[in-house]
């Protein structure tokens, strides 16, 4: 199913308002039996409509906010561990911790053991008809960084060679940075739960069958056209306002 984009959801909020201008310079005209195409009920749901969308806004802004201040926190990182790495070959360590390291490590850089797929080459078995499912054996994904980054730490803490004088490599320090680094992704994947949530719920204001938005909206411009008619000013007026649906 497509969705609608972020200017399609405001566009029905602001035909609604719209309508209700109209509707209201109608007066008692406007008179529908059906409780939620009143005029009050009409106001009712723009506003929890308006309120929707500041909520989607506002959790759109903390999440990205987040999202920075991840990738700021990694932006160094590549670095990091290439210097660990470094420190550790040269801390006389056994060629076995050297081993089990450089299996962490690689993962943590995203170097591959095996061959990807282009992008050209993906594009081709598409477009025979094949599903192309290939999952990364790189493991660059944040979640999968800070639980190798975890593992690496675990095992430099069992390597009594390594013992750097740099603080900034120190277990310690990268102890830290670790806590650091989940605490930004935690944050990130907090935000972004609370952004879905917020996108949910307006979906809900706006899209729910026959109580939201462009149901009710739709059904009070038939609601005029059958009480005006097709050809009044009335009908006229508001025929030209869309409301439309997310699988539009």
């Amino acid at each position: 199913m497509a969705s609608t984009s972020e200017s399609g959801h405001a566009k029905n909020v602001t035909n609604l308002e719209t309508l209700i201008t109209s509707i209201t310079a109608f007066g008692a005209s406007y008179n529908p039996s059906r409780e939620n195409l009143k005029l009050r009920a009409l106001q009712a749901l723009f506003t929890a409509a308006n309120e929707s969308f500041n909520q989607v806004n506002t959790a759109q802004s903390s999440y990205s906010i987040a999202v920075d201040a991840r990738e700021l926190a990694f932006s160094t990182f590549g670095k990091l561990v290439t210097r660990v790495n470094n420190a550790l070959k040269a801390s006389g360590s056994t060629t076995q911790v050297d081993e089990s390291a450089k299996t962490i490590i690689r993962k943590l850089q995203g170097k591959r053991a095996g061959t990807k797929l282009t992008e050209e080459e993906i594009a081709a078995l598409q477009a025979e008809g094949k599903d192309v499912n290939q999952i990364s054996v790189s493991q660059m994904g944040y979640d999968s960084r800070v639980e190798n980054f975890g593992k690496l730490i675990s095992l430099l803490s069992t390597v009594p060679e390594y013992a750097p004088n740099e603080e900034d490599l120190k277990i310690e320090s990268l102890q830290a940075v670790y806590n650091d680094l989940k605490t930004k992704n935690t944050n990130v994947i907090t935000n972004y739960i609370q952004l879905d949530n917020a996108r949910n719920n307006r979906n809900e204001i706006l899209y729910k069958p026959l109580t939201g938005l462009v149901d009710i909206a739709s059904d009070s411009k038939n609601y005029i056209k059958s009480v005006f008619g097709a050809s009044s000013y009335q009908y006229k007026q508001i025929s030209k306002l869309t409301f439309i649906s997310r699988d539009k």
